[in-house]
């Protein structure tokens, strides 16, 4: 297996002209901006990151004690149903065959997640028929009508019933929001798939699995055009380099995949997320947990779940030292200023503060915003992919092939 942490400027040079492109950001989304500019259009793309490596929160390394590769910044795992994604992502690394299963832990029990047939009968302690279980789900959702509900529990009461409820939504939702979910907006959630089977593969999606040579290895490649330069530890807010924001804005084309409230200094007040606080630690065990994600349903337990690395790529198991394992406990709470952002809150004051980011995009010149922080959404690594295909194909690849204006439209 190839190096996860090798040079990730392998490849870069250092165009003698000044680039026609700047992209603010070396994740999912700047990367593959820079890669199509450079091999479609033959553009000089300049790819800088404030971080010491590229890849954004989806960068991996071997751990040097045990030979697992982490996902320094949580679980990634890879799936699509968007055919144009899963062609243009083979281009840089092939997958794995495996197929994420997450278990989570209540009342000193284990349950098969999500929740379908095998969890109702253990956990209601007897068999049933698919349709014997839509009943019994049915009949419990029917003490709130979904209309009616005006906080997550209630709405999630109405889906799929007090019991279930309270065994595998509340204690984990008050802990990923450090808030009584009595307290929470019905709209945070929309739905609460219950699978009347007994599949038990998390995600449903037509393609799925792991980087063969893990997640760094796969962004390095994808930065090995030689129009491709990409400078790391470089912020794009510090003054005195090439590519500050005070020396380019206005004169440079620019794909900014940072917070759209920091880039506008927060003139419209600051966008809230989620964080995580990941605690590492190599046990001395062979296998920790018998799988790569559990999830802590009790409240009282302080995290919301454990990872162990090695279950992602069983394939290495001859390149893993025995006796040891890398295992993760992942705590959620609100982002303070210096944390790193994971996830948007979305509340309807930060939807509104959003609209009027929108508007100051819009006027923005030569700039487009894209990405999980420049959109404030939750985007999955397809979907942020997706996402960048289509902005080269609608914005940059007109505005350079054929000479249309390089408008935003605000927020992509």
């Amino acid at each position: 297996m190839p190096d996860a942490s090798s040079d990730p400027t392998a490849g870069a040079s250092t165009p003698s002209a000044r680039p026609d492109l700047l992209v603010v950001g070396a994740g999912f989304f700047g990367l593959t901006v820079a890669e199509r500019c450079a091999t479609e259009l033959g553009l000089r793309v300049v790819v800088i990151d404030r971080r010491s490596h590229l890849g954004g929160n989806a960068y991996s390394e071997v751990d040097p004690e045990t030979g697992v590769e982490v996902h320094k910044y949580g679980a990634h795992l890879f799936h699509t149903s968007n055919e144009k994604v899963w062609e243009y992502v083979n281009r840089f690394t092939a997958f794995t065959d495996y197929k994420h299963r997450v278990f989570g832990k209540y009342q000193g029990q284990v349950y098969s997640l999500p929740m379908n047939l095998g969890l109702i009968n253990q956990f209601f302690g007897k068999s049933h028929t698919p349709q014997e279980a839509r009943e019994l789900i049915a009949g419990q959702a029917s003490e709130i009508a979904t209309e009616d509900a005006t906080n997550l529990e209630e709405k999630a009461v109405s889906l799929i019933g007090r019991p279930l409820y309270e065994a595998f939504i509340k204690g984990y939702t008050a802990k990923q929001w450090q808030t009584d979910p009595t307290e929470l907006s019905a709209d945070i959630i929309t739905r609460l798939p219950v699978r009347y089977t007994f599949e038990n593969r998390w995600f449903s999606d037509t393609h799925e699995g792991l980087p063969v040579d893990g997640y760094t290895a796969w962004l390095t490649r994808m930065a090995e055009h030689p129009n491709i330069e990409v400078r790391l530890e470089t912020d794009f807010f510090a003054p005195g380099h090439d590519y500050s924001a005070e020396t380019v804005k206005g004169t440079l084309p620019i794909v900014y995949t940072g917070p759209v409230d920091e880039y506008f200094d927060h003139r419209e007040g600051r966008l809230s997320w989620r964080t995580v606080d990941l605690e590492e630690s190599v046990e001395d065990v062979d296998d920790f947990q018998g799988t790569g994600v559990v999830n802590y349903n009790d409240q009282e337990v302080p995290f919301t779940r454990i990872i162990e690395f090695k279950h992602f790529h069983p394939e290495r198991v001859k390149t893993h030292l025995p006796g040891k394992t890398v295992i993760v406990h992942e705590y959620s709470r609100f982002a303070e200023e210096g944390d790193e952002p994971y996830y948007p809150i979305n509340t309807a004051e930060d939807r509104a503060t959003l609209l009027r980011y929108r508007e100051l995009a819009q006027a923005e010149p030569m700039v487009l915003f894209g990405g999980r922080l420049g959109t404030y959404q939750y985007l999955d690594m397809h979907m942020a992919i997706g996402s960048a295909l289509s902005m080269f194909e609608n914005r940059l690849r007109p505005h350079f092939g054929e000479g249309a204006p390089l408008t935003s439209g605000g927020i992509e």
